[in-house]
């Protein structure tokens, strides 16, 4: 009896031991995959548990989770040659998410966790994209139309990545341009700015020019004026004002009234 008891007590902590262990919890934004370890059908199954509490058997299956929620990778730098030759550097990053349903296949496909698939699989996908789009622009025309290149760039990312599974969600280039180019840009740009310049100084010597003829016609004409209003009998009478009484040491005794017929 009391064997029993203790068999039943061993019987019953095991069957809590393996309910524990026969549990998982698929956390919000994840994926869980079920695999299984053996018999005819052992692999990845293709479903995809939803969100919340699973129950599988310990011994025959695994659970994995896999993040549908978007990701960021931020590459290393490399660079790529354009089609006349000139090289180019590339500094991308992505942001991307797995496809809600697409997790089994991806990892049936590539037995690695999202992180090693983004540092390998992804990044070569990148590299791809902007090999193959800058071999069709020459240097001047990926200058001159770099947005519609950046396009092409994110358009056949995102394509090569959907057949994987994958939804690109944004592409940043970072692109910088041969030595020479910029020296050229740099080169162009400081022209303007000196030709901005001159322009402005000119525009102010101008200005000023402009100025000084409008002083000076106007002192023109107010001395015309003055020289029209200084009659005789104006320059007698603003004598007499500015006289003190005194007669003159010398020359002639002012005419202090003119004679008028």
């Amino acid at each position: 009896m009391k064997s029993s008891v203790i068999v039943g007590a061993v019987l019953l902590l095991l069957t809590c031991i393996v309910g524990c262990f026969s549990c998982t919890r698929i956390d919000a934004g994840h994926e869980g995959i079920l695999v299984k370890q053996y018999g005819s059908d052992k692999g990845v199954q293709d479903i995809s548990l939803v969100t919340g509490r699973v129950w599988y058997n310990p011994f025959t299956q695994s659970v994995y989770e896999f993040p549908i929620f978007i990701q960021t990778a931020d590459y290393e730098a490399f660079h790529v040659n354009a089609k006349d030759g000139s090289q180019f550097g590339v500094d991308p990053t992505i942001t991307y998410r797995v496809i809600a349903g697409k997790s089994p296949e991806i990892f049936k496909k590539y037995r690695k966790d999202i992180e090693d698939i983004q540092k390998g699989t992804l990044f070569n996908y990148v590299k791809d994209a902007f090999r193959i789009q800058f071999n069709k622009y020459t240097t001047d025309s990926m200058i001159s139309n770099r947005e519609s290149f950046e396009a092409a760039v994110q358009k056949q990312l995102g394509d090569e990545l959907r057949k994987e599974g994958f939804e690109l969600d944004q592409l940043t280039s970072g692109i910088t341009y041969p030595k020479s180019i910029e020296e050229a840009i740099n080169s162009k740009n400081s022209a303007t700015q000196r030709a901005i310049q001159a322009e402005n100084e000119l525009r102010v010597t101008e200005a000023n020019a402009r100025k000084m003829i409008v002083q000076a016609e106007a002192e023109a004409k107010a001395n015309a004026l003055r020289q029209q209003s200084l009659t005789p009998l104006l320059i007698q009478q603003q004598f007499i004002e500015k006289w003190d009484g005194k007669t003159p040491l010398y020359g002639g005794a002012p005419v202090l009234f003119k004679n008028i017929q």
